[in-house]
């Protein structure tokens, strides 16, 4: 990983990225699991340790990925993906390796009123997001009562960051442990 506006080879590129960054990146990097076409969001849980205790993607339930992901309000509400959906909040709980309690979640979309119940009961303390767009609907409103109600901290996270995977770099530049890329030889130095 390396710092987008950092010069090549420079300090910068060598010191670690903030751990907050680091989380959200995960939460980033697991939204890009997610087979819905419209929305795809990302959560990553973190205890007080600062260790990543689970990480989910909206999907569809085990078994169900033949559903429609279709958002067309025209067709009838089963046949939208609205009741079958499995949040990336609800898929990070269930994907646990150990209890929540005062865990850090990371989502890259707000949680909504559903998501809130479930990061509240399991212990979480606090919430930190990327984007908000659905702050005007009811649902998004409740989430927000009830965290300020139950005393878990949310918050719009803010990077001035762009952070870079790149699966074929190395920790050291040296020929030899260049990794070859057949698709792009291009990469191969």
């Amino acid at each position: 990983m390396t710092e987008e506006n950092s010069p090549a080879g420079s300090n910068i590129d060598k010191k670690p990225i903030d751990q907050d960054d680091y989380f959200m990146g995960l939460a980033v990097l697991s939204k890009k699991r997610s087979p819905d076409p419209d929305t795809k969001v990302g959560a990553c849980i973190v205890n007080e340790k600062g260790q990543v205790v689970a990480l989910g993607y909206n999907s569809m339930p085990r078994g169900c990925e033949r559903f429609s992901w279709s958002k067309d309000k025209s067709k009838h509400l089963l046949e939208r993906k609205t009741f079958y959906v499995c949040h990336a909040e609800f898929n990070a709980i269930m994907n646990r390796n150990c209890s929540l309690e005062n865990c850090t979640m990371y989502v890259t979309l707000f949680p909504c009123n559903e998501c809130a119940k479930l990061i509240i009961q399991s212990g979480i303390k606090s919430v930190q997001y990327i984007s908000d767009e659905s702050a005007e609907k009811d649902q998004y409103k409740a989430s927000k009562i009830m965290f300020s109600t139950a005393g878990i901290a949310h918050s719009q996270y803010e990077s001035t960051k762009t952070i870079t995977v790149d699966l074929f770099e190395t920790d050291d530049n040296s020929d030899e442990n260049q990794v070859a890329n057949p698709e792009n030889p291009d990469r191969n130095e």
